[in-house]
């Protein structure tokens, strides 16, 4: 029997990380990347395996030197970390085998500094690789020739998992998505052609996450309705598992923004419970969409890009989005557009960060060729990779951080904000079903508890934020969900989640203003908003 250790680096900080407000839920981090549990899983029984997330405790480098081997998964945000564990390791003479997002982008960065390299899914050459060491004819890279079944695989080890120092879990229905953005390495790394676990899989995930303690679970899909008749059906399924135990389960995901073209979808989405969707709009202006093949945003016919957001929202889906600054066609315009767009479509969550070309990508064989790629110092000064079009590199810079701080001022957060739960009075699908008229008792205990999330949230963030006017900003926001909505306590508690995830918001908006005086260079925060992929992109199995 092997002794195998399998690491998860710590993140910097970031928009998803939610670390500035994670001690306001009592939680270390937001979730686990959903790679952990499944590799834990495709391990032999004869072996011990043990889970180290960096996010949620620290690492015993003298523990795992009595380790046998020691497995690393990282995202390239993870690098410099991941590398520094790396030394550590070798040093003390373990055998260290590295896969994920960063091997399968970047190997060639690895090379020497890991005894294996896993590149792409590893379903199929992890336990390929762990039989071959037991016999001592192991390769030194494996790159699986085939994309996974999903419905071949086991069930995630969540039982090894510290659940309880997570606020959510994460759960992987489907891998691919059927378009080609530019600069997107899903196409490449999961293909164009979803696949789909079965429903009895998902379900039995959902039940080993009720049991860990996990209530709200992130669906990491890259695009959960990359294959809509497939996923339709599991929804259906997913919606009676909820509707037999009285909806123990909140759900978010991330999908395409043809999503608003399906009445369907939108529907079964609704009640299985999905209360919130991360899209990728990436930028208002319909050139760049054009130019980095984000054409399934560039539909006439199906509405203009707020029509389609608001549609989403009048079906009782909360939208989060994905915004970037820096394509071929924009210039310094871009950077007043964006916050009004903001505005008009009632996001108040937006990841925004500036064009960065991930190797394998088109994006980077475009720009390679045409010698429009930063070298590692410049990409530091800069925040990205990218050498801009239509302005310069500062102004580019210059411009992402004025739009950070525009965003996320206090006035225009809560304006978004409000225009939403306030002035649309935005309610969420499972919160208005007749259902609940056969189920008042649960209704009742999911009422007083929603009243005890929200005093609690609320009274924690009201004492940890020392700045005098923004505490004083949050009670009056505070207050006024109280006098607006007090009937329904699942709206005062997210809109407290809310108002604490601006906590978070404008520490970053303020880090990114911290560029280096002699310098110029951008910020940590900065080259990781460019760098970090979103986090559904976590889920390559090694």
């Amino acid at each position: 029997m092997a002794d195998i250790v399998i690491i998860n680096p710590r993140f910097d900080i970031s928009f998803w990380g939610l670390e500035h407000c994670m001690p306001l839920f009592g939680k270390r981090a937001n979730l686990p990347v959903s790679c952990l549990a499944l590799l834990a899983a495709l391990v032999p029984d004869h072996h011990e395996v043990t889970l180290v997330d960096e996010n949620v405790e620290d690492i015993d480098f003298d523990r795992l030197g009595r380790a046998d081997l020691v497995c690393l998964t990282g995202m390239s945000i993870q690098g410099r970390r991941l590398m520094e564990i790396l030394d550590e390791v070798k040093a003390r003479g373990v055998p260290v085998v590295v896969g994920g997002p960063m091997a399968t982008v970047e190997p060639e960065s690895l090379e020497g500094a890991a005894d294996v390299i896993f590149v792409g899914e590893a379903d199929e050459t992890w336990p390929q690789f762990l039989a071959e060491w037991e016999q001592g004819t192991h390769k030194t890279r494996y790159a699986q020739k085939d994309k996974s079944d999903m419905a071949t695989l086991p069930l995630p080890r969540v039982d090894l998992l510290k659940a309880d120092r997570y606020m959510f879990g994460s759960l992987q229905i489907s891998r691919g998505c059927p378009f080609t953005c530019e600069f997107c390495d899903i196409i490449v790394t999961f293909g164009r052609r979803p696949r789909l676990k079965t429903s009895e899989m998902v379900i039995a995930e959902l039940e080993a996450f009720e049991r860990a303690g996990l209530k709200i679970i992130f669906v990491v899909d890259d695009n959960l309705i990359g294959n809509k008749k497939a996923i339709k059906e599991v929804l259906r399924d997913i919606i009676a598992w909820q509707q037999e135990r009285a909806y123990p389960l909140t759900l978010f995901t991330e999908a395409s923004l043809d999503l608003a073209e399906d009445e369907e979808l939108m529907q079964l989405m609704g009640l299985a419970n999905f209360q919130s969707v991360f899209i990728g709009i990436e930028t208002p202006n319909e050139d760049s969409l054009k130019e980095t093949k984000k054409l399934q945003n560039v539909r006439p016919n199906a509405g203009s890009l707020l029509e389609r957001v608001h549609r989403i929202q009048d079906h009782g889906l909360d939208v989060w989005c994905g915004m970037i600054v820096g394509f071929d066609h924009d210039d310094p315009s871009i950077f007043d557009v964006m916050p009004k767009f903001l505005v008009d479509a009632r996001i108040s969550a937006a990841l925004i960060g500036l064009l960065h070309a991930i190797p394998t990508t088109p994006l980077y064989d475009r720009l390679k060729e045409a010698g429009r790629l930063n070298d590692p110092d410049a990409s530091d000064l800069y925040g990205t990779n990218v050498v801009p079009l239509g302005m310069s590199s500062e102004t580019l810079r210059d411009g992402f951080i004025q739009v950070m701080q525009d965003c996320y001022a206090a006035d225009a957060y809560f304006k978004r904000l409000d225009t939403q739960f306030f002035d649309n009075n935005f309610k969420f699908v499972m919160h208005q079903l007749p259902y609940w008229k056969g189920q008042r008792l649960a209704w009742m205990k999911r009422c007083v508890l929603n009243y005890v999330r929200f005093g609690a949230v609320a009274a924690r963030l009201l004492s940890v934020v020392k700045d005098d006017a923004l505490r004083a900003r949050y009670k009056q926001q505070l207050t006024r969900v109280v006098r607006r909505r007090w009937r329904e306590p699942h709206i005062l508690f997210v809109y407290t989640i809310k108002v604490a995830m601006h906590y978070h918001y404008s520490a970053l908006a303020h880090a990114l203003a911290q560029v280096d005086e002699k310098t110029g260079a951008m910020p940590d925060a900065g080259r990781s908003f460019s760098r970090a992929k979103r986090p559904v992109e976590t889920a390559v199995a090694a």
